[in-house]
């Protein structure tokens, strides 16, 4: 195995380009682990921990833009606000060490199904920001993940960046696990409310050959809390609206056997997660509302 080492973007880029096979490897958390139970062994490993740039952020007026190597631990504390369900998401990853070494860049180029930031990317519509020698591309993250841990680069890119709209609504995330830390999760959801749009978005880790939406459900709950008036009154969602969200979150998984659960577990405790999320951020929607109105 031959070890790249660039020390900036460009001379990354090039080396991606004259060896497409070579693995980036930033924190490490995922391509180590691999590598170290022989079940990958490439013929070249790039380190971008040279590149400073990747691991620095920028928050603009809309969106913020991540760079691939931030840790989770700087988005837990500096990133909060901006990105709410993202960070409640960085909060179950595996250890404080791990926190402070892994990061979003690295969740996406494994593309593993359980990969904890994917349902709060696609709650939130990331954009994905991808180079090479040629250029560089958004790929919409309902565009990204192609297959089990396969996603849209194509040989000679890289992860630069993910652009995540700030929030404009409440975020929240749940994850189900064998225990509470240094695990993989069982089951995942995220769910974002967009009051700007009034639309709201779901993704699910670990019940499908990919992290997917719930789109099903979130037509459903988009028509239903128009229709009722509900983004206006804030009144509280009717427990028949949830449990018909909850059913059919729980019918977008494709889930499958395995040791840490079955099928048909993931796709009860989809149900159950998406249910609670939605009480959840819609509670804190009304309390919102609320409070700007007595400012008011």
């Amino acid at each position: 195995m031959d070890f790249l080492r660039p020390a900036s973007w460009e001379e990354a880029l090039a080396a991606k380009a004259e060896h497409p096979t070579a693995v980036p490897i930033a924190g490490g958390t995922d391509v180590m682990v691999e590598i170290n139970f022989d079940h990958r062994r490439p013929e070249y490993l790039m380190d971008l921990n040279r590149i400073g740039e990747l691991s620095e952020w920028q928050v603009g007026s809309d969106a913020v833009r991540l760079g691939a190597s931030v840790p989770y631990s700087a988005v837990m504390e500096h990133l909060r606000a901006e990105l709410p369900g993202l960070a409640l998401a960085s909060h179950t990853v595996a250890s404080p060490q791990i926190r402070n070494r892994g990061g979003v860049g690295g969740n996406l180029g494994t593309a593993s199904p359980a990969g904890d930031a994917h349902p709060a990317l696609l709650a939130a519509g990331a954009e994905v920001e991808a180079a090479s020698v040629r250029g560089t591309r958004m790929i919409p993250i309902d565009d990204f993940y192609t297959g089990v841990k396969r996603n849209a680069l194509a040989p000679d890119e890289l992860i630069r960046a993910v652009h995540i709209k700030k929030a404009d609504g409440p975020q929240q995330y749940s994850k189900v696990g064998t225990r509470n830390a240094m695990v993989i999760a069982v089951c995942a959801f995220g769910l974002a409310l967009h009051p700007e749009t009034r639309t709201v978005r779901t993704g699910i880790g670990s019940a499908a050959p990919t992290p997917v939406r719930a789109r099903e459900a979130e037509e459903f709950l988009n028509a239903a809390l128009e229709e009722g008036g509900f983004w206006e009154s804030g009144k509280i969602i009717t427990p028949s609206v949830a449990k018909q969200f909850a059913q059919l979150a729980a019918g977008a998984c494709n889930p499958i056997d395995d040791v840490r659960g079955t099928a048909a577990y993931r796709r009860h405790a989809v149900g159950i997660m998406a249910r609670r999320t939605l009480g959840w951020t819609w509670e804190q929607y009304r309390g919102a509302g609320r409070t700007l109105e007595g400012a008011a």
